[in-house]
């Protein structure tokens, strides 16, 4: 079983910034691939991007694609989701999510396991 915790979220004015950790237990972390996704009010829950289980490949929703970085620290049990330029359309909740599949695809159905979710909001 892996627990996941995010945190980092948080307001901020159109064009800032915010960083989003999320700290993993309970398994290996190197053997999990990771992903952010968010979720707006009345709206579905959206695939932002994934990391591979060593960091060496990422992939993003093209919207956020030059925005957001994703990056993982192994040694850490962490991921982390750095937003830059943000738009007030990037307003949402954001989950971290882990996989045991190699590279998961962006369906939530290819995830595992969920952290339980950090409010970002973006103000115009």
């Amino acid at each position: 079983q892996v627990q996941l915790v995010n945190s980092g979220g948080g307001s901020v004015q159109a064009g800032g910034s915010l960083r989003l950790s999320c700290a993993a237990s309970g398994d290996t972390f190197s053997s999990l691939s990771m992903g952010w996704f968010r979720q707006a009010a009345g709206k579905e829950r959206e695939f932002v991007g994934r990391i591979s289980r060593r960091g060496g490949s990422t992939y993003y929703l093209d919207s956020v694609k030059g925005r957001f970085t994703i990056s993982r620290d192994n040694a850490a049990n962490t991921v982390y989701l750095q937003m830059n330029s943000l738009k007030p359309e990037d307003t949402a909740v954001y989950y971290c999510a882990a996989s045991r599949t190699l590279y998961p695809g962006w369906s939530a159905r290819d995830y595992d396991y969920w952290g339980q979710g950090t409010q970002v909001t973006v103000a115009s």
